[in-house]
């Protein structure tokens, strides 16, 4: 039987996400991003496209590298203006029945306490349809913005797994299954006898608190995370479910893929569960000719310093001080996302990239590929993708919003379901259990947040039986 592959739509709540410049273009909407009937539409169309998720990127920091200043950003609206995109997510869920939500949060800048709370409330909302994205920041301007300098890039990981263990003591431990009574004749609402205080007193975080939200359909929602470092790699192999990765070849991609799921059965869990999605673009037309015409004319609206402002804020380099017809050489002391900068230099040997190629490949989609031609010839380039990269599905970037991503369902999808490589229709259940299966609401015991509910109810019967 085919692999399934899996689609997850990749957005940012701002007027350029991945495609610099094309915000001008007279079909996209992208403008309309601080408007809630904007993200309900898009729900309802990545819905009927049988889209498994909305990947929701966000960080608190500004693309301020390039040119030693903001100023480059704004003026070309690279990611700032940014709106908080876990506001949207109730609305977006009531249009939906099935449509996961990856939501990005930071485990550096955002109080865990408070965080898991937003969690499961949302968890219940959307009646168990909620991922995080665990991200630890890498730039100085969201530090800045924080009241903190940068910590460096292992510390961060570091801090994250302390994060991580506070969090799942909060979602698997501090409630049994059973505490919550609702009992009218009685007048009982909760057993207290099953409710049980979190004390954590780590290197960096102090609870001494019951989880204040009932548990949820999921407990601990879907774990996303995008590290491709080597300690982001580690850090993945323990607790991510779903793993973002990016890179313009699937040479570049395919190590990546194959050292985590090694890590992940170093630490005892099943490296099939982990799920990559790798970062992509498509632009169909119905013929050849008609997808080619559509990336002509969106080359027409690419802007190139904005293509630098991102690459810049990636790695953390100016790259406002490099030629654009100079090759791009790998930097070892680079401050920002480690992987970005190696995707191009180190990852794929047989090719030198200069500064103005990673631009224009950067313009549109981002770090990742971009599948151009008719509906059978992007299914046979994602068929490929996934078999050479090891990889599990797509986080699909556009170039147009949302008319890229009606293009993607209305054309692609069907040619994948015919080749018996796409699911005909939603699962029923949690988003986890869409992924994993029936009955797997949960994490399993193989995930240490499993640990974490037998060091505080010591003899209770497992929260989640073992798959």
């Amino acid at each position: 039987m085919p692999k399934q592959i899996r689609v997850n739509a990749f957005v940012l709540q701002s007027p350029v996400h991945q495609t610099p410049g094309l915000w001008r273009h007279p079909e996209d909407r992208s403008v309309e991003y601080n408007q809630l009937e904007f993200w309900t539409n898009l729900a309802r169309i990545l819905e009927r496209g049988l889209f498994d998720g909305v990947f929701i990127a966000d960080s608190l920091g500004t693309n301020d590298v390039y040119g030693g200043s903001i100023e480059a950003a704004l003026r070309r609206g690279i990611h700032v203006p940014k709106n908080d995109p876990l506001l949207s997510i109730s609305a977006m869920a009531a249009v939906t029945k099935h449509l996961g939500f990856g939501i990005t949060s930071n485990a550096i800048h955002e109080p865990p306490y408070a965080f898991a709370r937003r969690m499961t409330t949302l968890d219940h909302l959307t009646q168990g349809r909620i991922g995080w994205n665990i991200v630890t920041g890498h730039s100085e301007s969201g530090a800045r913005a924080t009241g903190a300098g940068l910590i460096p890039h292992d510390e961060r990981y570091d801090i994250a797994d302390e994060y991580l263990d506070l969090v799942y003591a909060l979602w698997e431990g501090s409630w049994e299954d059973d505490a919550v009574l609702r009992d009218k004749a009685r007048g009982i609402f909760v057993d207290p006898a099953k409710v049980h205080r979190v004390q954590r007193r780590g290197n960096r975080f102090v609870t001494d608190a019951v989880h204040l939200a009932e548990p949820s359909p999921q407990r601990t929602p879907v774990l996303y995370q995008a590290g491709a470092s080597s300690r982001g790699r580690a850090f993945a192999a323990r607790h991510a479910e779903c793993i973002f990765v990016s890179g313009p070849t699937a040479q570049a991609l395919a190590p990546l893929v194959a050292d985590t799921r090694r890590r992940a059965a170093a630490n005892g869990r099943d490296p099939a569960e982990l799920l990559f999605f790798s970062m992509a673009t498509t632009i169909v037309g119905r013929t050849e000719e008609e997808a080619q015409a559509k990336l002509t004319d969106y080359r027409r609206y690419i802007d190139i310093e904005g293509a630098l402002v991102l690459f810049s804020g990636w790695t953390g380099i100016d790259f406002s001080r490099v030629a654009l017809d100079e090759p791009v050489r790998h930097q070892p002391q680079s401050a920002g996302i480690h992987s970005a900068l190696d995707v191009f230099t180190r990852t794929d040997p047989d090719r030198v990239w200069t500064l103005r190629q990673i631009a224009e490949h950067v313009a549109i989609g981002g770090r990742g590929p971009v599948f151009v031609g008719s509906p059978g010839q992007v299914a046979d380039a994602i068929e490929r993708w996934v078999e050479e990269s090891g990889v599990d599905g797509l986080n699909l970037s556009y170039a147009l919003l949302p008319g890229d991503y009606e293009d993607f369902g209305t054309l692609v999808v069907p040619e994948l379901q015919r080749r018996g490589c796409f699911k005909p229709g939603y699962a029923p259940g949690t988003l986890r259990e869409k992924l994993y299966g029936s009955g797997r609401a949960r994490l399993p015991r193989t995930h240490p947040a499993a640990e974490v509910r037998r060091l505080l109810m010591p003899g209770l019967r497992e929260l989640q039986p073992a798959p």
